[in-house]
């Protein structure tokens, strides 16, 4: 998949699942979970144990049509190979790596990083990112993105950490192009993980409508 297309599905979907689990077994089962929930960008962090064997179970069990699987908590450049030749379609990390910037930009593979201060932001930017992560979301709260958007209105900005069904519309509203959520949507059982994606999926749809008129 080309990276625009890979960068517009997330865009469209506008919710990234964070999966994390204590083995294969547990990341596969809420990674299809939340997939059958209407989320099919999924990432998988390398906190995981195992965590390129879960890419790879996913990439050969979903069909490409409904799986979008990325590489989470990446830290180096050495991690991103190994996950985008398992399957990873983006990279995604807590921080910014020049490096890792680089080797995705060398195979066209979407690089997300975390960042926290305006510099930090314009400092991905230039190195090419897309789409930049705003981490932790927690610190910040939804107004903090009108904020950095009041200077920097052509960048992309996806909020993990702090990201709930109670304040997803307001991170909508305040401009970012997609959420990533973790543990406000990966916690239960299967089922209960499937309602909450749901949930998920149609408030940021409902939001966007209100938003765009």
């Amino acid at each position: 998949m080309k990276k625009f297309e890979i960068l517009k599905k997330i865009k469209d979907v506008g919710v990234v699942a964070v999966v994390r689990g204590e083995n294969l077994e547990e990341a596969v089962n809420t990674s299809k979970a939340c997939i059958e929930g209407g989320i099919p960008a999924v990432e998988v962090t390398y906190t995981v144990p195992g965590a390129t064997e879960v890419i790879k179970e996913l990439k050969k069990t979903i069909p490409s049509e409904k799986l979008l699987v990325g590489a989470g908590s990446v830290l180096d450049p050495e991690t991103a190979r190994i996950a985008i030749l398992a399957g990873a379609e983006y990279i995604v990390s807590p921080g910014f790596s020049e490096d890792t910037a680089k080797l995705c930009n060398r195979y066209q593979v979407p690089y997300m990083p975390g960042c926290m201060t305006i510099t930090e932001i314009i400092t991905a930017m230039e190195a090419g990112c897309d789409i930049i992560k705003m981490f932790p979301g927690s610190a910040f709260g939804p107004s903090f993105v009108k904020a950095v958007k009041a200077p920097l209105p052509q960048v992309n900005i996806m909020p993990t950490g702090g990201v709930s069904l109670e304040n997803v519309d307001q991170w909508i509203k305040n401009g970012v192009i997609a959420v990533g959520v973790g543990g406000q949507l990966t916690n239960g059982s299967f089922q209960e993980i499937v309602a909450k994606a749901k949930e998920f999926v149609e408030k940021v749809k409902v939001t966007r409508e209100e938003v765009n008129g």
